[in-house]
C-alpha cells in the first residue's frame, strides 16, 4: 500500500513538473541585438495577426538587427492548439512546402547613429504556406545555429466559416458603470459542422492585445438553433482599465508628446519622459490611443523603417515601493511579456520606479501593470485605475476540434471596441 502511495505521489510530482515546464510559446525576442519586432496583417496595421486561409491575406513580420552587416536568418513553423501548446502534427500535415525558409528581404539603416539591418518576412510565401487553420508559432534562428531561437512570433489562420458577434458593456454582473466591462458573444455555427457546441468549441477572449489577462472557456450559456450564446459568465468580465499613456520620439531636436527633455550622451540620444503619476484616483479622461500598439516614425524621413534612429527612453513612475509585488510596462514594444526587459525597479535615491530602454523613433502606447506576489497576470487598478468609460479593444476567437481530428481549427474571430 505504501509503495502504491509513493508511486502515486511520484507520478503526481512528475505531472506537476511537466506542467511547470510547459513550453514558452509567447511572442518574444531572445537576443538583445534584436529590436522593433512588429507583427502586422498586410494592409491593416490595426488588425489582429489573423489571416484567412486560402486567400491573399499575409502576415508581415519585421525586425531590426543591431549590426553592421547582414546575418543569415532562417525560420520554421509549429502548429499549436487553441491554448498554444504544440499540436504534434507533422510538417506535411499543416504546411505546403518545406518547414524551413530563409529571410531574404533586408536592407541597411541610412544615416543613423545606431547602425542596424532591417529584415522583413511575409507568410505565406513561395517557401512556406499554411494549409490548415489554427494557431501558428514562427521561430527565427541564425543559419549557423539552428538550435538558438532569437525570435518567436504568434499568428493565426482562420477558416472564417462562422460569424462572431461581440458586444461590450459596462453594466456587468458584478457592478454597474463602475470598474469592469463585460462581453456578450454570439457564434453562428450553421456552416461549421459543429456536433456538440457545449463541448466541441473553445472560445478565447482578450483585451487590448494583452496575453496575461486572456481567457479560454468552453461552456456557452445556451444555444438557440445554430446560434451559440456566451453571456453572463465570469470569464467574460474584464477590468475596465484606463486609456493607454502615449509618447512620441520622432525628432532629436525637439521633445515630442510626453517627452520632458532630450539629452545626448555618446553614443545615444536620451529621451526623458515626464514623470508619471498614479491615475487610480483621478477622474476618467478620454484619449484616442492605439490600445498598446506602436508605430515607427521619424518626422523628416521618407522611409522610417530604415532612417529612424535609436535612442534611450527613460520611464519614471512616482509610486511607493511595493515589496513583493512587481511593476511592468505593458505594450507591443515589450511583446506583452513580464520579464527583465519590461520590469521597472525601485530607485531608493529618487523614490521612483524607473526603467531605461533602447527604442526606435516613433509613436508609442504604454501602461503600468502591477503583478502581486504569486500572481501570473497584471492589474491596472492600483496605478492606472479601472474606469468603466475606457475605450478598450476586445478580440474573440472561436476554435473547433472535430471528432477524430488532432488539431483545433480556428473557425471565426471578431474584434470590437467597448465604446461605452
Amino acid at each position: 500500500m505504501r509503495r502504491l502511495i509513493f508511486l502515486f505521489v511520484l507520478a503526481a510530482s512528475a505531472i506537476a513538473t511537466v506542467a511547470q515546464r510547459a513550453p514558452d510559446t509567447m511572442t518574444g525576442v531572445f537576443d538583445e541585438r534584436i529590436k522593433s519586432l512588429q507583427v502586422r496583417v498586410e494592409g491593416d496595421d490595426f488588425a489582429q495577426p489573423i489571416v484567412v486561409l486560402n486567400t491573399d491575406d499575409r502576415i508581415n513580420i519585421s525586425f531590426d538587427h543591431l549590426a553592421e552587416d547582414r546575418e543569415y536568418f532562417r525560420y520554421s513553423l509549429t502548429h499549436c492548439s487553441a491554448t498554444w501548446r504544440p499540436s504534434g502534427l507533422v510538417d506535411s500535415e499543416f504546411l505546403d512546402g518545406f518547414n524551413e525558409g530563409t529571410i531574404d528581404d533586408y536592407d541597411f539603416s541610412r544615416a543613423t547613429l545606431v547602425h542596424y539591418v532591417h529584415y522583413s518576412l511575409s507568410i505565406p510565401n513561395e517557401q512556406v504556406a499554411p494549409k490548415l487553420s489554427g494557431n501558428y508559432l514562427l521561430k527565427i534562428y541564425p543559419e549557423s545555429d539552428p538550435d538558438s531561437t532569437i525570435i518567436q512570433v504568434r499568428f493565426m489562420v482562420s477558416e472564417a466559416t462562422v460569424p462572431v458577434s461581440v458586444t461590450a458593456a459596462s453594466q456587468t454582473d458584478i457592478d454597474y458603470n463602475k470598474s469592469h466591462q463585460q462581453l456578450s458573444i454570439v457564434v453562428d455555427t450553421e456552416r461549421a459542422m459543429v456536433d456538440d457546441p457545449f463541448n466541441d468549441l473553445i472560445v478565447i477572449a482578450g483585451q487590448n492585445g494583452r496575453l496575461d489577462s486572456e481567457v479560454a472557456f468552453r461552456q456557452p450559456l445556451r444555444a438557440s438553433g445554430s446560434k451559440v450564446i456566451f453571456e453572463h459568465q465570469q470569464p467574460l468580465i474584464f477590468d475596465a482599465g484606463n486609456e493607454y499613456r502615449r509618447f512620441e520620439i520622432v525628432n532629436e531636436q525637439y521633445p515630442g508628446m510626453g517627452v520632458d527633455h532630450i539629452e545626448y550622451f555618446d553614443p545615444y540620444y536620451h529621451y526623458v519622459l515626464y514623470l508619471d503619476q498614479s491615475r487610480a484616483d483621478e477622474p476618467y479622461s478620454y484619449d484616442q490611443t492605439q490600445h498598446g500598439r506602436y508605430f515607427i516614425r521619424e518626422y523628416n524621413s521618407q522611409e522610417s523603417d530604415l532612417e529612424a534612429d535609436y535612442g534611450v527612453v527613460h520611464f519614471s513612475l512616482d509610486y511607493p515601493e511595493t515589496p513583493g509585488a512587481m511593476i511592468f510596462l505593458d505594450g507591443d514594444f515589450v511583446q506583452r511579456r513580464f520579464d527583465d526587459n519590461s520590469r521597472l525597479f525601485y530607485n531608493h535615491a529618487t523614490g521612483r520606479y524607473e526603467r531605461a530602454m533602447l527604442l526606435k523613433q516613433g509613436a508609442y502606447n504604454y501602461q503600468y501593470l502591477i503583478v502581486p506576489p504569486g500572481a501570473k497576470r497584471g492589474y491596472t487598478s492600483a496605478i492606472e485605475g479601472d474606469k468603466y468609460q475606457t475605450v478598450n479593444e476586445y478580440n474573440v476567437r472561436v476554435y473547433h476540434r472535430r471528432r477524430g481530428e488532432r488539431y483545433d481549427r480556428l473557425i471565426g474571430s471578431a474584434t470590437t471596441s467597448s465604446d461605452i
